[in-house]
């Protein structure tokens, strides 16, 4: 039988790479977002807000999936209205369909807030014991990736359907527009560094540079979607995903830097975020992208300095087992340097970075 997927987010860093994967698999994909699909893709798009329930259904009368991949959220003021309006977004799908009952697999990506805990209480606290496995219990604070989960429960036993979970770690993969990007982020940065002769410092804790921790690269992601969505032992469960690798952020930051030829800067005495940095630097990258006739004039477009600062100033390890989905069948391994120089190569030849 014919797999047709419902990518919602297709355009975010998640669905873009899994969208990608799955039409040079073969599958019928349809892409679900707000914006449109890139030309080329392969990807039917489908233009609809995930909110606006009405006219989701209208986007969706004709279609039938037999799997949906939900790769995007909202964020709101609170964490409860985050866990109101992304409930709602999942929800939404659902009952918009024509027909839920074609639905063969339903696969839902949240990420490690699930251990540490949504962005009002992120990492605070005690500290959570690493590495993180699927089996531990979730925290007792509101967490919008609960309530999505609960959604997601309610819909598999009321129309039948196999479910997946996939908790990433920090993603790092190749999109524009998308607010959750270090990839980018660090590119610009490090562009911005190498133009105007400032030191490319580590904007992060000191105990995320000299720990340990683990990254999951946006195509290792999809790899793991796709093989949940069509493997009987992928079925009804959550999985962590993460490369394989360990890493430090004083291992890998040099490596980083030795790419736009820049030498690492050592750790500073104070943490330098980036956020207060890029807040300036609008007019700067303008004038550079000028002058390189780079694509994209607008920083914010390329950066999203305030969620590289939560990633990298976090005062918690963050490691993470991936023994479940391995002995389950999913044995798949990125090398994380790679992740990164990978999306700094295709930034430039697609001229977002000189």
């Amino acid at each position: 039988m014919a797999q047709r997927a419902l990518v919602v987010g297709a355009t975010g860093i998640v669905g873009q790479n899994l969208a990608r994967r799955l039409v040079a698999e073969g599958w019928t994909v349809y892409g679900l977002s707000r914006r449109t699909m890139p030309e080329g893709s392969g990807v039917i798009p489908v233009q609809a807000d995930v909110l606006d329930a009405s006219g989701l259904a209208q986007a969706l009368e004709s279609l039938t999936p037999t799997h949906v991949f939900f790769c995007t959220w909202t964020r709101c003021a609170t964490e409860h209205e985050n866990c109101v309006a992304n409930a709602a977004m999942l929800r939404n799908v659902f009952e918009a369909l024509p027909n839920p009952r074609a639905l063969q697999h339903v696969a839902l990506v949240t990420g490690l807030k699930h251990y540490l805990g949504p962005f009002e209480a992120y990492a605070k606290g005690a500290a959570p014991e690493t590495p993180f496995r699927e089996d531990m219990p979730r925290l007792s604070v509101e967490n919008f990736y609960y309530a999505q989960e609960d959604v997601l429960y309610e819909a598999a036993q009321k129309y039948a359907f196999a479910w997946s979970v996939h908790r990433p770690h920090t993603v790092v993969g190749y999109a524009i527009g998308n607010v959750m990007n270090i990839a980018s982020t660090l590119a610009v940065y490090a562009t911005l560094c190498r133009e105007t002769g400032r030191p490319f410092v580590f904007p992060g804790s000191a105990v995320q540079w000299h720990g340990l921790t683990d990254l999951t690269d946006a195509r290792q992601l999809a790899a793991q979607l796709v093989w949940a969505a069509t493997s009987a032992s992928g079925a009804n469960q959550a999985f962590n995903v993460v490369n394989g690798d360990v890493v430090r952020w004083k291992w890998l930051w040099p490596r980083l830097a030795a790419w736009f030829g820049l030498e690492a800067a050592p750790y500073p005495e104070q943490v330098q975020p980036l956020e207060p940095k890029l807040a300036q630097d609008a007019a700067l990258w303008a004038e550079i992208a000028a002058r390189h006739h780079l694509r994209e004039p607008d920083l914010n477009r390329l950066a999203s300095a305030w969620h590289t600062d939560a990633d990298l100033g976090r005062p918690v390890e963050c490691v993470t087992d991936m023994t479940k989905s391995r002995v389950a069948g999913f044995t798949a391994y990125q090398d994380s340097t790679a992740s990164f120089l990978d999306v700094f190569e295709r930034l430039r030849a697609e001229q977002f970075i000189p």
